[in-house]
């Protein structure tokens, strides 16, 4: 085997310190803090639900970063989904749907269809929304 030339161990060797360095970077982790009924302090890896909490960033060395504080979790999608679809079906503008299943709204629905779709809303609202219906 041949010894590699002193040009090609100065890159290489500031490569591996490279690496090094973002490999010690990388392992960070985030940690939620909150605080219970009773004012007793939690940290968990994963945010609690409805609850006010901060999120820390913790280093290998020990060192906590301050975040800014997060009001609570971000709301279902297919929550926000339903209470728009409920919005939609409450006003007096026209609603169309696809009947045809090709993705393209062919028919406008009339009051018992409407009323049907306002119920599936609601019950997917109470399903997938932890308060409950919106206020109209």
């Amino acid at each position: 085997m041949r010894a590699l030339p002193k040009t090609l161990l100065l890159p290489r060797a500031g490569l591996l310190v490279l690496l090094c360095a973002v490999g010690t970077l990388a392992s960070a982790q985030q940690v939620y803090e909150w605080k219970d009924a009773k004012g007793v302090t939690h940290f968990a890896d994963n945010p609690p639900e409805g609850v006010k909490y901060e999120n820390r960033r913790i280093d290998n060395r020990g060192s906590a970063v301050q975040q800014a504080p997060v009001a609570a979790a971000a709301e279902d999608p297919q929550c926000t989904v339903a209470r728009k679809n409920l919005e939609l079906l409450s006003g007096s503008n026209p609603v169309r749907q696809d009947t045809n299943g090709d993705g393209k709204a062919d028919t406008d629905l009339d009051e018992a269809g409407r009323a049907t779709q306002r119920n599936l809303a609601e019950a997917s609202i109470k399903a997938y929304c932890k308060a409950g219906p919106a206020a109209r």
